[in-house]
């Protein structure tokens, strides 16, 4: 947790909460927003009893992009290690699930891309609206969503700045798992909390972990065992 509360992390179970905490201004990033997802980026990674982390915001919104007052002071809300937002450039290892309600926009859209998978409201808005304000989307939206929905769509959303609702994205394939409104979060958080260490491999896998039964997984802790490095096969 960084020490305003910009980031708040919780621990439930083998899962670590993330929760941008600053619904005053739409949950934008400053730097010492993106220097403390960082921190709970570099947490996720470094606990062996942490499996997958969840990043959601706080007040109804997952994150308007970028704090343009901060950015307008000359303070960038990106890290060194990480990249922007302290996650862009370097994700998480592990599994990591957006859980969205709300807007996701900017900056906001583009911590989604970084992720592993989303779960959204089914009111939540998603885009990147950077060409409205005659600047540039620079946290990977831009080559990161084309490779997942069609060429000429991500264009237009590019070019245009719309905002799409998750029923949109999740006919496209970029939304995992649609909820109601203020379930986006709670129904990941209620289901790990009843999680056994063996029900929290497979259990959480309609969200993120079906790769655990898969020969690379088994091959990557053979090979991390034997200190070699492992020879993966795609299945």
């Amino acid at each position: 947790m960084s020490d305003d509360n910009r980031i708040l992390t919780e621990r439930k179970g083998h899962v670590l909460i993330v929760t941008i905490n600053r619904p005053e201004a739409k949950n934008a990033f400053d730097g010492t927003s993106a220097a403390a997802l960082e921190a709970a980026a570099d947490m996720l990674d470094d606990d062996d009893a942490l499996f997958v982390g969840v990043i959601t915001g706080a007040g109804g919104t997952f994150s308007a992009g970028a704090d343009l007052k901060a950015a307008a002071r000359g303070e960038r809300g990106a890290t060194q290690k990480r990249g922007g937002f302290g996650f862009f450039a370097k994700p998480p290892r592990k599994p990591v699930i957006a859980a969205v309600e709300g807007y996701a926009v900017g900056g906001g859209f583009e911590l989604c891309l970084s992720c592993d998978l989303i779960v959204a409201a089914k009111t939540a808005k998603f885009g990147l609206p950077e060409v409205r304000h005659n600047v540039v989307a620079l946290g990977g939206g831009l080559f990161r969503l084309p490779k997942r929905i069609p060429y000429h769509v991500a264009m237009e959303l590019a070019l245009t700045g719309e905002f799409k609702d998750a029923e949109f994205f999740h006919r496209l394939g970029v939304v995992n798992r649609l909820s109601e409104t203020g379930m986006a979060s709670k129904e990941i958080i209620f289901h790990s909390s009843k999680w056994s260490d063996e029900e929290a491999w497979r259990a959480q896998m309609p969200y993120a972990m079906r790769a655990l039964d898969s020969e690379d997984r088994s091959e990557g802790l053979k090979a991390f065992a034997e200190k070699r490095k492992p020879v993966w096969k795609g299945r």
